[in-house]
């Protein structure tokens, strides 16, 4: 694996990336076993890790997107929420498990979390590949999380920084002097 020349270190590799995947898709398939549910990802940067993650789940489900945003062209939220894309199926008496790259403030879920709830949600859920509680400005805890990370600026797996390194096949954590 080549190293970008912007990236100072990888943080999850490739193959770690994918048992975290396959964990967590066995805790997702032993709860929502027997239950309808829609898988719904938080995009741009939960593509990735959704694509790969529905493929571990052995259970039927639908899957939608939905387009939040806090961030601008900046490595800092601006805790301004605004949904930018809507979902396409209703969620009305439904579980929702969304699907998420990382949880920083918790801002942006947050306020996805009550959207969804005031659309009629029966439950709603979080899977987050990447925690930082360092940063968490809204008291959450994901009920499924992939892994805590340190107060770093990651990028790849289809996390990103103005919209670049999100092919990367892990992540890996930016060098400043890119974002500085």
């Amino acid at each position: 694996m080549m190293l970008h020349k912007d990236v100072k270190s990888v943080l999850l590799s490739q193959e770690k990336l994918e048992n975290i995947v396959k964990s967590l898709a066995k805790q997702i398939e032993k709860d929502y076993n027997d239950k309808e549910f829609i898988v719904v990802g938080l995009l741009k940067g939960s593509v990735v890790f959704m694509a790969d993650l529905i493929k571990q789940i052995n259970l039927d489900f639908s899957i939608d997107f939905i387009v939040a945003s806090s961030y601008g062209s900046g490595t800092e939220s601006s805790g301004k929420v605004r949904i930018v894309s809507d979902l396409t199926l209703p969620v009305q008496g439904k579980d929702v498990l969304i699907v998420e790259d990382i949880v920083d403030s918790g801002n942006t879920l947050n306020f996805v979390m009550n959207y969804l709830m005031t659309r009629g949600a029966n439950d709603v859920r979080v899977c987050t590949l990447c925690d930082k509680p360092s940063r968490r400005k809204v008291p959450m805890t994901p009920e499924y999380c992939g892994t805590q990370i340190p107060d770093e600026f990651i990028v790849g797996y289809g996390l990103d920084y103005n919209e670049k390194y999100r092919n990367l096949p892990y992540i890996g954590i930016l060098k400043r002097s890119v974002y500085e």
